[in-house]
């Protein structure tokens, strides 16, 4: 319940909830609607002239603004054309510096550009032609091993032909006649003082197959006992290089020769023997075993090996001539005191022979003495 009082009378009394609720309404609603008429009221009249002295202050203060606005533009506009234009003066100087520093940097740039590029230049065209000649020294290279190769396959190819054709005695002359015409080919112009002949000389057993020595003023410098040994392919009984030297050092010894070379085709598979020139000096003094390919060029680096100890060879043997010289004086010498020594024992021996004799004829004589001497007596007695 709700306690009501009168506004006029003062009175008091009560109302149910929805009595009260009746009466709040109707007055709310009656009272709302007249304050809020006079509140619109009021605010349009308020709206009015707020409105009318906004447009005057607004026309004032867009006037005096604009004039405020105006004069402070104007100062702005001229701070800012005076600023303006030490600001071109400032950017015209350090454009002005910029621009001389950047032709300086400009011409540096471009003269060790220009360096660089000459240099650059020089080395491409250096390294480019030592590419290229290294590139042709490849390319003669290659050809050359090609040829080469080709060469050997194809003496390989003659040899190999050359065997299937011919009997294994006919294959080692062969080999002999090829080192024979391989020798004469170059005996005018590298060999004119040389001797290379067959060793024709068995009287002490063995021989080998050819000799070869070089003179120089009639001196002797080197010497070679060649051998030369090949096999057919289809023997049976296949040889090796080492079976043939200990002949071959007996015969360079007998026949007065410094080196000992073995031509030789045997053991064909063997890297040792295929790369050309072996020396086997370690098993016999000076010898070598080369591949008939190689025949010219041993005695080549032997002789010239030989060269470098031809003056010494030339002292010694006009050392030697002149120790033959006292050697002949001393063995005419010693044959004259030989011989004179056996014509005194001669002598000396006929001599005692003689007095011997004479000491037996005196012997004798006493006898016939001493005969005539009794037979004396005899006749004296007897007359």
């Amino acid at each position: 319940m709700k306690e009501i009082k009168c506004p006029s009378c003062g009175e008091i009394f009560t109302v149910d909830e929805s009595g009260y609720s009746e009466i709040l309404k109707q007055v709310r609603n009656a009272e709302f609607e007249k304050e809020l008429a006079a509140i619109r009221t009021q605010s349009e009249r308020e709206k009015s002239l707020m409105s009318a002295q906004y447009e005057l202050a607004k026309e004032k203060s867009v006037s005096d603004a604009r004039s405020e606005e105006r004069k402070k533009i104007s100062e702005l506009e001229n701070a800012i054309n005076q600023q303006k234009n030490r600001a071109e003066l400032q950017i015209a100087n350090i454009v002005s510096e910029k621009d001389a520093k950047i032709k300086q940097l400009e011409a540096i740039i471009n003269e060790n550009k220009l360096r660089a590029e000459l240099e650059v230049k020089k080395e491409t065209e250096a390294r480019d032609a030592q590419i290229s000649s290294l590139q042709n020294d490849l390319r003669a290279e290659v050809i050359k091993r090609e040829q080469a190769i080709l060469l050997k396959n194809e003496e390989i190819e003659m040899y190999k032909n050359m065997k299937m054709r011919l009997s294994t005695k006919m294959v080692g002359e062969s080999l002999e006649e090829h080192c024979r015409n391989e020798f004469e080919k170059l005996r005018q112009t590298g060999f004119k003082e040389a001797y290379f002949e067959k060793d024709n000389d068995a009287k002490t057993g063995s021989k080998g197959d050819f000799i070869f020595r070089d003179y120089s003023d009639g001196v002797e410098y080197v010497s070679i006992m060649f051998e030369m040994k090949n096999e057919n392919e289809t023997t049976a009984t296949k040889k090796k290089n080492e079976d043939f030297f200990k002949e071959l050092d007996k015969d360079r010894k007998e026949k007065g020769c410094e080196y000992a070379v073995l031509v030789s085709m045997l053991e064909g598979d063997s890297e040792l023997y295929n790369q050309g020139i072996v020396d086997v000096s370690h098993r016999y003094d000076k010898m070598y075993v080369v591949r008939p390919q190689f025949f010219i060029p041993i005695i080549t680096l032997i002789r010239n090996a030989a060269m470098n100890s031809l003056e010494f060879k030339k002292e010694l043997a006009l050392i030697k001539a002149q120790n033959i010289d006292i050697e002949n004086f001393e063995d005419e010498v010693n044959l004259f005191k030989e011989q004179f020594g056996n014509n005194f024992r001669l002598a000396s021996e006929k001599f005692d022979k003689a007095i011997d004799e004479i000491d037996k004829t005196i012997d004798h004589l006493n006898k016939v003495k001493d005969a005539l001497t009794g037979s004396r007596n005899q006749l004296r007695l007897a007359n």
